[in-house]
């Protein structure tokens, strides 16, 4: 007699949903709200290993009726390795991201996750720099990140693409005397920090190094002449001077801000290492 498997229907179920969701979050683009763009193809490849367990398990739903070969008809075991309430918090576990997944939308990370990440700037507490650089990922030929990281001390106007933002934060957090009375020009959302002036913000980038869970602020102290009547999470094209100022014992880069305008959210807001491809 055949019948239909409850559970090996309801795995058929969270593998065809968990495919789904996958193929959604490329579909939308949304993928790039959880992901750097270099796992693109893996979460691809994740996608397609779902659609094809689903297939396996559909075979597996519908199965003749057997007695166990060691029991009897009236055997009262348990075959399947577990009660139900560790069954029933299993499947709970494996549901929730999905659950969360289709339900909400997915949030761009803004100022109030850089204010918990910690401080963007030094602080007397640390009294060190704390922004990491990492000198890897963003897919690069290595003789063309050569080329735009030598060029970097001869431009006359720094453009701080989101391709060779991280590197260039990083060159001029550690040589900000290279930088004075250089011109600039970047983009990034409005977040203050506790201590600064009232005249200052830090323009901001999130670094996404693998995923967002890992993600790191990028910022650059930028002073304005008279106090700017901006919200945090504004965007802003921003272009300024160079300069370098001590806080707290440290010596960092500051941009004077000489144009600005605000702009919408850009469709990827997030910034990536470099990683140089040895060819």
């Amino acid at each position: 007699m055949i019948r239909i498997h409850f559970q090996h229907f309801l795995k058929a179920v969270l593998l065809a949903s968990f495919a789904l969701f996958f193929i959604k979050l490329h579909v939308t683009g949304n993928i790039a709200n959880y992901i750097n763009p270099k796992y693109d193809l893996m979460s691809l490849i994740a996608a397609w290993v779902f659609i094809i367990l689903f297939f396996i398990q559909l075979f597996r739903i519908w199965e003749g009726e057997h007695v166990h070969e060691h029991c009897s008809p009236s055997c009262s075991h348990d075959h399947d390795g577990g009660g139900i309430a560790r069954k029933i918090i299993n499947y709970m576990v494996i549901v929730f991201p999905l659950i969360t997944g289709f339900a909400f939308s997915p949030t761009i990370l803004n100022a109030s996750i850089a204010a918990n990440k910690g401080p963007v700037l030094p602080h007397l507490s640390h009294g060190e720099n704390h922004t990491e650089v990492i000198d890897n990922e963003n897919y690069m030929v290595e003789e063309e990140y050569e080329q735009k990281l030598a060029s970097l001390g001869d431009l006359e106007q720094i453009e701080m693409t989101a391709d060779m933002f991280s590197s260039y934060h990083g060159e001029m957090l550690s040589n900000p005397e290279d930088f004075v009375g250089r011109k600039i020009r970047l983009s990034g959302f409005v977040y203050r920090e506790q201590g600064i002036a009232e005249n200052q913000l830090i323009l901001s980038r999130f670094l996404i190094t693998h995923c967002i869970a890992d993600a790191s602020v990028l910022g650059m102290l930028t002073e304005f002449s008279q106090v700017p009547d901006l919200k945090e999470d504004t965007w802003l094209e921003l272009e300024g001077i160079l300069d370098m100022k001590m806080l707290n014992g440290v010596v960092i880069p500051v941009i004077h801000a000489s144009n600005w305008k605000v702009i919408d959210e850009p469709q990827d807001p997030y910034v990536y290492p470099v990683l140089v491809k040895i060819l």
